[in-house]
């Protein structure tokens, strides 16, 4: 063994740019292997990040009849004395928050502008409000006895012209199913690095929000923080009543799910068309260097070496290609990765969507069952692509190979 790795040294050596260009091949394909399981991962979980934290929480509890898609705000669809209840459901152990939020839609104008927004009731004295208030920018944050004053998204003050201080016109709908309208004063700008969401995101405490849409000790949900989320189901399950319905973050994000699923499915093909490219160069290298040794491996079998030994010969100098060129694709998808986890990469431009709840600056994340198994995959695809040529050398002739011209 030792003196067939000793070999493969020495032939590798003939060519050192084509053997150096080889593995520099593989080095490129596992480096940006590496770089789109880093960004998948560290957009996905930004993404499931930011849709629990802004939109769904760990566990909402709602009303029966309540349909999210119309936001009703009928009665009969939201939850009665929204408090009390979530005063009882955050003194169970495994809940770090819960907090009674209504929901309506509307459209906010100023300045012959009009843009339509999704208002949300909440309670500012609760820890789920955390993303806003963190991502204050301007202003200072609502008051529960605030009846004049509003928050708003930086892209939607932008887009307004508005700064702290100005006054908004505030359009929403009712629980008779009238329009009402009222005039309010920006207490703050917020910010929660997510544009398709703080576009379209107005905040009122929630004793104004009710008041306004004429739906008085009334809420459209609880929204539950956990100490941890993998808790989710059991506590859900503790909440479980004939009165409401308690929906987990998973069962309330099942396109997100899928299209993660969708997603990691479609890079495995790119995964394997990268490496499918980068083992025809190894194939490549390989084929000529076994057409330029034909003479050598026809002495070789001449003298008694076996068929099977010269293409272990072959696979050898493939095993010495793959480990260099997996070393320097570790090391230069490694640094890649580690700058933009620093830094990041700014994606707000180039895609948003109010469903996904994407972040504007896409963090990687590299997790080391990505390292491995696609320093596994690598390594196999490559040894693969040495199959061929190692076998079409075993199989010369030796009278053939001697005749071969030098």
């Amino acid at each position: 063994m030792i003196q067939l790795i000793k070999m493969a040294f020495r032939d590798l050596g003939r060519n050192r740019r084509r053997s150096f260009f080889s593995a520099l091949a593989l080095a490129l394909g596992l480096a940006l292997l590496l770089m789109m399981a880093a960004f998948l991962e560290g957009e996905m979980s930004s993404a499931m990040d930011a849709t629990i934290r802004l939109q769904s929480g760990h566990i909402q509890v709602r009303a029966n009849s309540y349909d999210e898609s119309k936001t009703s705000l009928k009665w009969e669809d939201l939850i009665e004395d929204p408090t009390q209840v979530a005063g009882q459901i955050a003194s169970l152990a495994p809940v770090k928050a819960a907090s009674p939020r209504l929901y309506a839609t509307g459209f906010a104008a100023s300045r012959n502008k009009l843009m339509g927004v999704r208002i949300i009731g909440i309670d500012p004295l609760s820890e789920a409000n955390a993303p806003y208030q963190e991502g204050l920018i301007d202003g200072e944050f609502l008051t529960p006895d605030d009846r004049e004053g509003i928050l708003i998204g930086l892209p939607l003050a932008d887009k307004l012209g508005l700064s702290v201080g100005d006054q908004i016109q505030l359009s929403a709908n009712t629980s008779s199913g009238g329009v009402t309208e009222q005039p309010f004063t920006i207490r703050g700008i917020y910010t929660t690095e997510t544009d398709a969401f703080d576009s379209a995101t107005v905040f009122l405490p929630l004793e104004k929000a009710q008041a306004m849409t004429q739906t008085e000790n009334h809420a459209s949900t609880i929204f539950i923080l956990l100490n941890d989320k993998e808790q989710a189901d059991s506590v859900a399950a503790a909440l479980k009543s004939t009165t409401y319905k308690v929906l987990p973050w998973m069962e309330m994000n099942k396109f997100f799910i899928e299209f993660e699923s969708y997603a990691n499915t479609a890079m495995s093909v790119l995964y394997l068309i990268v490496l499918a490219i980068t083992a025809t160069v190894i194939v490549n290298t390989l084929i000529m260097a076994v057409f330029e040794r034909t003479r050598e491996i026809g002495i070789l079998a001449a003298i008694g070496m076996k068929g099977r030994r010269i293409m272990a010969m072959f696979l050898a100098e493939t095993t010495l290609l793959a480990i260099g060129g997996i070393a320097m694709g570790l090391l230069l998808g490694g640094l890649i990765v580690a700058y933009f986890a620093r830094n990041g990469f700014y994606i707000a431009d180039i895609y948003s969507s109010g469903s996904l709840l994407m972040a504007n600056t896409i963090y990687p994340k590299l997790t080391s069952d990505d390292v491995v198994s696609l320093t596994l995959i690598a390594f196999i695809i490559t040894l693969l692509a040495g199959l061929y040529p190692a076998i079409l050398a075993a199989r010369m002739e030796p009278v053939e190979a001697l005749r071969a011209e030098k």
